[in-house]
């Protein structure tokens, strides 16, 4: 039997992640439920990043319509 469910948001999949890790950490977490939550955890991660990229676009495309051709980088570590 198979159900179809609404898909996560991006904070509803780093949410159960977030949860996942840190019932993973634990330790208490028999082998196979532990697996089943890697398992999980994979998929959601994959999810998030799937997220980020489809609104990074997104963003690429807005500024594109406003004549900006790239992101700038708002990475504040200059330590290169």
């Amino acid at each position: 039997m198979t159900e179809k469910s609404t898909p996560l948001t991006f904070e509803e999949s780093l949410s159960e992640l977030e949860s996942i890790v840190n019932e993973m950490e634990n330790g208490d977490l028999p082998l196979h439920t532990a697996l089943e939550k890697f398992e999980r955890g994979i998929s959601l991660s994959r999810l998030s990043q799937q997220s980020l990229e489809k609104a990074e676009q997104k963003v690429k495309i807005l500024l594109s319509e406003q004549g900006q051709e790239t992101l700038t980088d708002l990475n504040t570590d200059d330590n290169d």
